[in-house]
């Protein structure tokens, strides 16, 4: 069994490029089937970072040098364990490993307790905080989510210089909260490109 399509590109510094050609994830290493395969296959990874996963076509290499061109349906989303191209014959296995940083984790359900102008208050001086660094954040029950688009140490030093009242936060790993989230808030989260990040201190 193989799901290897190739095509070839015309590139004016190199000449011809050989592409294997992904227009449709197989599967994933958390199912049964893939993860049986996997034992018995050399496997090969394509490592994104959050903001490369959310796109649906793009060229990237491999970690054995190998060149793909990923071509997916319009809402479709790469995730971490994705396989994208196997050949059973050879035994070899390609799949995708997404490097994903942490997340802000500002934690309001003290501040929900509190009466109504102090919660006020606080939401609006922290709202006021997170748009003035232009971040984007997410915001689920009485946790809001914040990608960590800069040093830790200086979202950290953001937070401290407000002297929020009722607000704690913490870092924790992207990949343990994304499975809860909607695609559309997982969109927000990591489909913001670092480079267009503005930070004021």
């Amino acid at each position: 069994m193989s799901s290897l399509r190739r095509m070839s590109l015309w590139d004016n510094s190199i000449g011809l490029v050989s592409m294997v050609r992904v227009n449709a994830i197989l599967g994933n290493l958390s199912s049964p089937e893939w993860a049986h395969r996997a034992e018995s296959s050399e496997l090969c990874y394509i490592e994104l970072d959050g903001w490369m996963a959310q796109r649906s076509r793009f060229v990237a290499k491999s970690t054995d040098g190998e060149e793909f061109a990923i071509s997916l349906g319009r809402n479709v989303r790469l995730r971490d364990g994705d396989v994208v191209a196997y050949d059973g014959e050879a035994g070899r296995m390609t799949v995708v490993r997404l490097k994903l940083s942490d997340l802000l984790v500002i934690d309001l359900g003290t501040l929900a307790r509190q009466g109504v102008d102090v919660a006020m208050r606080s939401s609006v001086e922290l709202g006021h905080a997170l748009g003035n660094q232009h971040w984007a954040a997410v915001v689920r029950g009485t946790k809001v989510y914040v990608p960590m688009v800069v040093d830790r140490k200086v979202m950290e030093s953001v937070m401290k210089s407000h002297h929020f009242e009722h607000i704690f936060y913490s870092f924790r790993p992207a990949h343990q909260i994304i499975p809860y989230l909607s695609p559309y808030e997982v969109r927000r989260l990591l489909g913001t490109h670092p480079e267009a990040e503005h930070h004021h201190l």
